[in-house]
């Protein structure tokens, strides 16, 4: 019973301090803690009941009396946190089903990947003021990916095309491309996302927007004079990979928050990126650097995806890179060995 609250919990939770949602979809967090307090009380008076037979049979003491009571209460009531609203309907549990199924392997790489990405990308977007459950998109977009490239050539993590990434001033040419950049690209997406919420005031719209382009979804609104997402997404002209985009954004955010309720156990979380900044002269190779520093050139190249070539050009002055920590005394080394050679 504890277990299918729980489960209504997750589905059903909603902040809704961002924007409108469908409140027919909605139970509370009071609803909710009232009916898990129904539950203890219920769980504590069987388990009391138990302890009391025990007693009468075996004769122990009260002091085991005490230990029964505490095992009434179990960490799993702990409520996962939100902070973009959540909406529980049809289409999400389509898609929390496609992940417990057919799509689950892909999902659970994804899953055991974001680790990695999750903790960088949320605190740029904290930075900027924005939810960090929008670093979701991320997942839905890219699955963390620095080398996804969609038909339409967006590419990245947050899968910029290059006149919007231009815009939110990434640098892209033949050597570089910031959009491969965990944290640049975020910062880039959180501008964006900034200046779609500002335009929509929903962070359904705002999505549907980053996924099919504000002035699409602007003719769209206008045309319909509808400004819900799932009212706007029901219509015969909104687009079918947006239709799609919410629910899967939110079935993807439900699992991840919860992953162990919805089956994915024994999950091999890949450790968050441990580094540190440096400055590097132009004609700095990474292979050459890794060999140098003693670490494996894929670790120096996925700390770095910025660098298409995997160096940086001669006529360049200086550029920043990431170093694994605790390496920069090793990489200033090598710096001054080359300086040397050069002069």
């Amino acid at each position: 019973m504890l277990r299918i609250l729980l489960t209504f919990l997750l589905f059903f939770v909603t902040i809704d301090s961002f924007s409108a949602v469908d409140n027919s979809a909605i139970v509370t967090f009071k609803q909710i803690a009232n009916e898990l307090q129904k539950e203890r009380h219920e769980r504590a008076k069987k388990l009391r009941e138990k302890q009391n037979y025990i007693l009468r049979s075996n004769k122990k003491n009260s002091n085991e009396k005490k230990n029964y009571n505490t095992s009434a209460f179990s960490p799993v009531d702990q409520k996962p946190i939100f902070d973009i609203p959540v909406t529980y309907n049809n289409e999400v549990k389509k898609w929390i089903r496609y992940y417990q199924n057919e799509g689950r392997e892909w999902f659970k790489k994804r899953l055991e990947r974001s680790n990695k990405y999750l903790p960088i990308m949320q605190q740029a977007l904290e930075e900027q003021g924005l939810p960090q459950d929008l670093a979701y998109i991320s997942l839905i977009e890219s699955g963390f990916s620095a080398h996804a490239v969609s038909t339409a050539e967006a590419v990245g993590y947050w899968q910029f095309i290059e006149a919007t990434a231009k815009r939110y001033k990434l640098k892209i040419n033949w050597w570089l491309d910031e959009r491969r950049d965990f944290i640049k690209s975020t910062r880039a997406a959180a501008g964006y996302l900034g200046d779609l919420y500002k335009m929509f005031n929903s962070w359904y719209l705002t999505a549907s927007a980053y996924n099919m382009g504000e002035n699409r979804l602007r003719r769209l609104i206008k045309k319909h004079q509808i400004t819900d997402y799932w009212t706007l997404a029901s219509k015969s002209d909104f687009p079918e990979e947006t239709k799609q985009y919410i629910p899967k954004m939110l079935a993807a955010l439900l699992i991840s928050k919860a992953p162990k309720l919805y089956g994915f156990k024994n999950l091999k979380l890949m450790p968050p990126y441990k580094y540190e900044y440096m400055f590097v002269p132009g004609g700095t190779d990474l292979h050459t650097l890794a060999n140098y520093i003693g670490v494996h050139k894929k670790h120096l190249k996925k700390l770095n995806p910025e660098l298409k070539m995997g160096f940086i050009p001669g006529f360049v002055n200086s550029h920043r890179i990431r170093v694994p920590k605790g390496f920069q005394r090793k990489v200033s080394s090598y710096i001054r060995s080359q300086l040397k050679a050069t002069n």
